[in-house]
């Protein structure tokens, strides 16, 4: 094509391979191998993208930031469309929403545009994450606990439709890509070139506390933690994670940030971690300290590198603590190398969701991440994930697709009346399957959990 803005690259042109893996944060690469790659120049370069794969008998994958652990964008025998040279974004003062492009990264970009306005859009924790397949998938950025998901926040969407066309997405008009984009992630049936975006009053402090403890104290820790959570403020973050530090060794962290607008509101929303009936054993105990949001996504980024082989899962749990803290026990306590974390997020209490895809939740998320650099090491990290994955099937009601791979393990994302109006959605906009959908295996996803 000689229209271009962009450039297309076919499997044997000079670039492809690069092209083929571009972004791609989890290094532990596949083989898979699209037919070419279209780096995008503008929005119409989609709706020509889109068209051309109608043309020669391709489908379509969507690549946006590049962190999908299960790397959903490189599909075999497709046309990728890499958004990343579409980076708008604009804020109307008038009405509070922003626009962003998908490819734009919510902490690194989006943050620092609205910080000078004095807004917040609850992006994801890792600042490098674009926010298209974040939102996609229903985005679980910070404190989702108390302010929501983030694809709640998600007020419409330009749209490029399986038929080629550009086309606004709202609750007024085309109702039902409105619904089915906040929560199908990649089985949405089209491609989001535009996010209008909601976004609230910036907090004006950060307030932390961290505390440390020896494995051996996970079960009392946790146990209790279990019980407690749905007490504490929703201006509060809870996270609770094992990790290898740098000075302590293998740890057990209760952490617990507040977003407030005083330091003394602050002060009383984190209170309740004092109650905690370890803490005259915590290694270390910072109570109520301010810290900010930079400090936080540094954090981050320390502890999600950059160039590294991933593998992750993850399960919405459910249970009382004598069931659910055993079941969790060795994700948390036996990591297979100094770089992986397992992570307990509060979701307590829940809120109740409004009309969209997204509908699988839980009080508490459990995820593990297990990260390394060496190739030799594959086998043994990636058999560790599934062994403790096994574990918690019994407390499992389901999973976040964000931190999922469903070609590796069949765990259900929606519920079920949702998964039936999401896949005749999908049906009605996309009946030939143009856009390749979710990664799951030649039967597809099932949107079941594959032990019951």
């Amino acid at each position: 094509m000689t229209d271009l803005d962009g450039e297309l690259l076919l499997r044997d042109d000079a670039g492809f391979e690069a092209a083929r893996v571009d972004r791609i944060f989890n290094r532990r690469l596949t083989s898979r191998t699209p037919a070419a790659v279209l780096r995008v120049g503008s929005e119409a370069d989609v709706v020509r993208g889109v068209r051309l794969a109608r043309e020669r008998g391709w489908q379509v994958a969507v690549r946006s930031g590049g962190h999908s652990w299960a790397q959903w964008s490189v599909r075999d025998d497709v046309l990728v469309l890499d958004l990343a040279a579409l980076q708008e974004l604009s804020y109307d003062a008038s009405t509070g929403v922003a626009t962003a492009s998908p490819a734009v990264q919510g902490g690194a970009t989006l943050d620092p545009f609205l910080a000078e306005h004095g807004r917040f859009f609850p992006g994801g924790h890792c600042p490098t994450v674009g926010i298209g397949g974040f939102l996609l998938q229903g985005g679980q950025g910070w404190n989702a606990r108390g302010w929501g998901w983030a694809a709640e926040h998600v007020v419409g969407l330009d749209v490029v439709t399986a038929a080629g066309e550009l086309v606004h997405a709202s609750a007024e008009v085309n109702a039902d890509l409105y619904w089915a984009a906040r929560g199908s992630g990649p089985g949405f049936p089209g491609v989001v070139t535009r996010f209008h975006l909601a976004t609230r009053p910036r907090f004006a402090h950060v307030v932390q506390t961290v505390q440390a403890y020896r494995l051996a104290d996970f079960d009392e820790v946790m146990t209790w933690l279990h019980d407690a959570h749905h007490g504490v403020a929703d201006c509060v973050e809870i996270v609770a994670l094992t990790k290898t530090d740098d000075d302590l060794g293998p740890v057990l962290l209760v952490t617990a940030v507040a977003f407030v607008d005083d330091l003394e509101t602050g002060r009383e929303a984190l209170a309740p971690f004092r109650a905690n009936p370890a803490l005259d054993r915590a290694l270390l105990h910072v109570d109520a300290q301010p810290t900010t949001l930079a400090e936080q996504r540094l954090r981050q980024l320390h502890d999600n590198p950059e160039g590294h082989r991933w593998a992750v899962d993850n399960a919405w749990l459910t249970g009382d603590a004598a069931a659910v803290v055993p079941a969790m026990r060795r994700s948390f306590t036996t990591l297979p190398n100094a770089q992986a974390f397992t992570i307990w997020f509060s979701m307590a209490p829940l809120r109740a969701l409004p009309d969209m895809a997204f509908s699988m939740q839980s009080e508490i998320y459990l995820a593990s991440y297990v990260v390394w650099p060496d190739a030799a090491d594959d086998d043994a990290n990636v058999a560790w994930l599934a062994d403790v994955m096994r574990d918690l099937e019994p407390v499992t009601a389901g999973q976040y697709l964000g931190d999922g791979d469903l070609e590796r393990r069949q765990v259900r994302f929606m519920d079920d009346a949702h998964w039936a109006r999401f896949c005749a959605i999908r049906d009605a906009r996309d009946p030939d399957r143009l856009f390749v959908g979710y990664l799951a295996g030649a039967s597809g996803a099932a949107n079941r959990n594959h032990w019951e």
